[in-house]
């Protein structure tokens, strides 16, 4: 009697939950714009979403702490004329986050680490150069300040942030509109779907076509495509009867997919999310209610299906943490940021693990925020892997670094030398009292502020009554 081998994984059991209440963001009115993006970005220090504004572009920025319930007056970013179509965090500043819109511009911001008293308006640079509205934005992996964006215009531009400088126009390479664009892990190439269903990978620095394949999907609806760890992609699509698809692909052979799996009928179009710690691939449709997820192997059949994580609720969006902002004592593998209607909900994966110990299997090291090049290493046609970070200790955040914009070098300054860079305690202690001191008085101060606009206007009501009753 022949006896069933059971793949052997240590992702077999991932297992997800809904974060309890308490720990959602409450009452964040979000985006109804019609784009299929993720609507919210997140990073280890804050939590950023498209919101729905009158007269304009906004979203918000909570720092991940913020839970519960968000005043309806809490500061917004804004400074776009049209909607918000895309927001992207850097990959090597925390505080930085870049947005794009509807109104052709793409717009960097620097965000405190405390909490503005008022709306953010002023971006440290404002990047024109697409004629139409601009819905793709992608940090580069490895090089600072190098930002990517596609439009309606059919182009992508490739910028350096810290100059506000085109490094790079591909204008004449999609013949319609961008649907996504993507890296591979050391920024050399670019995978790109379009509207015309074709899947293409472009070497941007050639401004040239690597590989392409026609109609990787048959289905009508948008494609997606992500690379996976060792340069093969993953797409999503639809089949001609509007199945839902996931293939894998080798680049150097496109006429068939290493691997096919179809899901189900819907329109929704699915969102890759691709870890490549853990090789697992997470796709969460816009208007589903699940997440699914596969894990991708080097042996047939190269995409085995792992679970399912349902809810009650529709997907409005999602965000994905990067890996270093995990909770590595509590087996966290991966935490999605779901978007309803009126709030965000973080999403746990873990893998259960009897052991209170650091976990290795699970947490090899992993892209940190310091960048590999520099822009202009890159545009020479330098190329180099993230530079990896243990999780063994967590990651803790590095302090608020400024960014800047120079007309001949970079943004991001590297952390100073010398005897300033080793601030004594009791002075960073003393800096963050005074910090406190302030906010606690800009806070009494605006209270009074708005009690004596009450009285005002209870007075002028008073004068009015008075008034007509002498009349």
């Amino acid at each position: 009697m022949s006896r069933r081998v059971v793949r052997q994984s240590k992702f077999r059991h991932v297992f997800g939950q809904a974060a309890k209440a308490d720990q959602a963001y409450e009452d964040i009115r979000v985006s109804k714009v019609t784009w299929d993006s993720s609507f919210c970005a997140v990073n280890p220090k804050f939590l950023a979403i498209i919101v729905e504004a009158g007269g304009g572009g906004s979203f918000i920025v909570l720092p991940l702490a913020k839970t519960g319930r968000v005043d309806k007056n809490y500061p917004l970013v804004t400074g776009h004329t049209a909607p918000v179509l895309d927001i992207d965090w850097c990959p090597h500043n925390d505080n930085v986050i870049a947005s794009a819109s509807d109104d052709t511009t793409i717009m960097v911001w620097q965000i405190p680490d405390y909490t503005p008293v008022r709306n953010i308006t002023e971006p440290i640079i404002t990047l024109e150069g697409h004629s139409k509205r601009v819905g793709i934005l992608s940090w580069h992996p490895t090089a600072r300040n190098v930002l990517l964006s596609a439009g309606g215009d059919n182009m992508i531009i490739i910028w350096n942030v810290g100059t506000g400088e085109v490094l790079l126009s591909l204008d004449d390479m999609h013949p319609d509109v961008i649907h996504s664009v993507c890296w591979n892990s050391n920024g050399s190439l670019l995978a790109t779907t379009c509207k015309d269903k074709t899947l293409r990978i472009i070497d941007p620095r050639k401004s040239q076509v690597v590989a392409e394949r026609a109609r990787p999907h048959e289905g009508a609806r948008p494609l997606r495509a992500v690379f996976t760890a060792d340069g093969k992609l993953l797409s999503t699509g639809f089949s001609r009867t509007s199945e839902r698809q996931l293939a894998l692909w080798d680049p150097n052979n496109f006429e068939e997919p290493v691997a096919l799996q179809e899901m189900d009928t819907s329109n929704g179009v699915l969102l890759p999310f691709y870890d490549p710690d853990s090789s697992i691939v997470y796709l969460c449709g816009k208007g589903d209610s699940s997440i699914r997820y596969f894990e991708i192997t080097d042996e047939p059949p190269f995409v085995h299906y792992l679970n399912t994580f349902s809810s009650k609720e529709p997907q409005r969006g999602m965000g994905f943490m990067p890996k270093r902002g995990l909770d590595v004592s509590k087996c966290e593998i991966a935490r999605f940021y779901k978007l309803h209607e009126r709030k965000c909900e973080p999403i746990i994966m873990t893998v259960p693990r009897k052991s209170d110990l650091f976990q290795d299997d699970l947490y090899p090291d992993t892209p940190g925020p310091e960048p590999a090049l520099e822009a202009d290493e890159w545009l020479s046609g330098q190329d180099a892997e993230p530079v990896l970070i243990s999780l063994r200790d967590g990651y803790v955040p590095p302090k608020h670094r400024e960014l800047r914009v120079t007309k001949r070098n970079i943004l991001d300054a590297r952390p100073p030398s010398g005897p300033r860079r080793s601030q004594s305690a009791s002075d960073a202690s003393l800096s963050q009292h005074t910090l406190e001191t302030l906010l606690e008085e800009i806070k009494a101060l605006r209270e009074r502020v708005q009690a004596q606009e009450q009285r005002i206007t209870a007075l002028e009501n008073m004068l009015c009554e008075l008034v007509d009753g002498t009349d």
